[in-house]
């Protein structure tokens, strides 16, 4: 069953250009093959760029252990170097009744 997905990402690099167009790249080839979408904000703050990744969709993932390894097993290098701090949430959908998956 496929589960809502939130997942947050912090990515830092010294100043260069066309950070945020990196960070596509990269999410493009990580998550090839998973229904999820992203918006991506980029900021310039003392000598760094920073990039907010924000990605939600739909994936076959069941709890946060399940994506931290899949990540860890499909994060390329840049992905792992440029990562500063992440957040996610995975919503397995209930069995039953929307309201408490039991009925």
């Amino acid at each position: 069953m496929n589960s809502e997905t939130y997942l947050d990402f912090v990515f830092v690099r010294d100043a260069a250009d066309h950070f945020a167009s990196d960070i596509h790249d990269i999410l493009t080839e990580l998550f090839k093959g998973v229904r999820v979408n992203w918006y991506l904000e980029e900021k310039r703050m003392d000598g760094a760029e920073i990039v907010v990744a924000e990605v939600k969709g739909m994936s076959r993932w069941q709890s946060e252990e399940e994506t931290l390894a899949y990540l860890e097993q499909q994060g390329g290098d840049d992905f792992w170097s440029y990562l500063q701090g992440y957040k996610m949430f995975i919503y397995p959908a209930k069995r039953g009744c929307e309201s408490c998956g039991s009925h």
